[in-house]
């Protein structure tokens, strides 16, 4: 079968591998109809994340299932899925507990697209076909209705964004949010219309690229734009700030963003080892920072639901869609999101 592999270097290239193989009976196989790419997807394939390939790329995808072992209760061949990024159990200590981005059964940071963060090839999304393990818990059921091209982001990065902003406005209701756009291209459009959709009064967006800015407004933010390099004085003070722009400093703004005893959410870590942070000045002000990966299949139900309803637009955020088959040449576009979609899908 053809899986887009991420080779060295910005080098990606369709290889020719082995089909995956019910390997046990809580498996099933899923064909990916509609795949949109990560801003790390990006990252990679750009050569800026240092990550040693070869490994199968694209971690976000929504598709078919094609076989399913004789364990399995809950889907069976023709239904159409979401399938998280990161593979867990559902029945350790951990999933139990909504951890589901440690699970103790998988090696750590188990994840498709991301073989050398866990040292195990799961394989990717652009692929022909994947594998899931203990799928009645890993699966999704799309919603009825819905484009898969639509759904296909919640596997990551829009259920990411959702789950952060949501988590915090339920803490503090109607509050103001401030985004810090950047490096976390998509992600970033995701937390804008997360705090739209979650009750915010009022969501910030802050920028230094004329594209992204166009698109934040579109969708509902107030927008100002920001000299190169993030390198400013706040634009006002906000009870919880996003910096998805990931770089020293946007974090540096994101912290004299916030307000006395203010949030500050990091969206992603870093390449470097160490990044500078003002501990004098979250002392004194008494901010919160909090960052981390997603447990994304304990927070997908909620996302799915506030799509189903009408409320969260992940589609409004692509920018491009093109061929499954033109993955190789539209996966380094630097545009903000791009979604691949095979021939007669949505």
């Amino acid at each position: 079968m053809r899986q887009l592999t991420y080779v060295r270097g910005s080098t990606i290239e369709w290889w020719d591998v082995p089909e995956p193989k019910l390997l046990d009976g809580r498996d099933a196989l899923v064909q990916p109809l509609a795949v949109t790419r990560c801003d790390l997807d990006l990252i990679i394939v750009s050569g800026k994340s240092r990550l040693p390939g070869p490994f199968a790329l694209g971690h976000e995808t929504a598709g078919r299932v094609t076989a399913v072992g004789d364990a399995v209760k809950n889907f069976v061949p023709g239904d159409l899925v979401i399938v998280p990024f990161q593979i867990s159990c559902g029945h350790c200590d951990r999933c139990q507990r909504g951890l589901t981005n440690a699970c103790t059964s998988v090696p750590f940071r188990s994840s498709y697209g991301l073989k050398p963060v866990s040292g195990v090839e799961y394989g990717g999304a652009l692929s022909d076909l994947i594998r899931v393990p203990f799928a009645d818990h890993m699966l999704v059921r799309q919603p009825e209705g819905h484009a898969l091209s639509q759904t296909a982001g919640l596997a990551d990065g829009a259920t990411d964004a959702f789950s952060v902003v949501a988590y915090w406005l339920r803490q503090r209701p109607g509050a103001e949010v401030l985004v810090i756009g950047g490096g976390g291209q998509s992600i970033s459009m995701f937390a804008v219309q997360a705090g739209l959709s979650c009750g915010a009064r009022r969501v910030v967006y802050l920028d230094d690229d004329p594209q992204r800015l166009a698109k934040a407004k579109s969708l509902g933010a107030e927008v100002h734009e920001a000299p190169k390099g993030l390198v400013m004085e706040p634009v006002g003070l906000f009870p919880i700030v996003v910096d998805a722009a990931a770089t020293d400093a946007s974090i540096l703004l994101a912290f004299r963003s916030a307000e006395p005893n203010g949030i500050c959410q990091r969206m992603y870590g870093d390449f470097a080892e160490t990044t500078p942070v003002p501990l004098r000045h979250m002392y004194g002000v008494g901010i919160t920072l909090r960052i981390g990966r997603v447990n994304v299949r304990a927070e997908m139900p909620d996302c799915v639901a506030h799509v189903a309803a009408g409320h969260f637009h992940p589609e409004h955020v692509i920018t491009r869609r093109v061929r499954f088959e033109d993955a190789h040449e539209a996966i380094g576009d630097p545009t903000i999101r791009v979604a691949f979609v095979r021939d007669g899908i949505e």
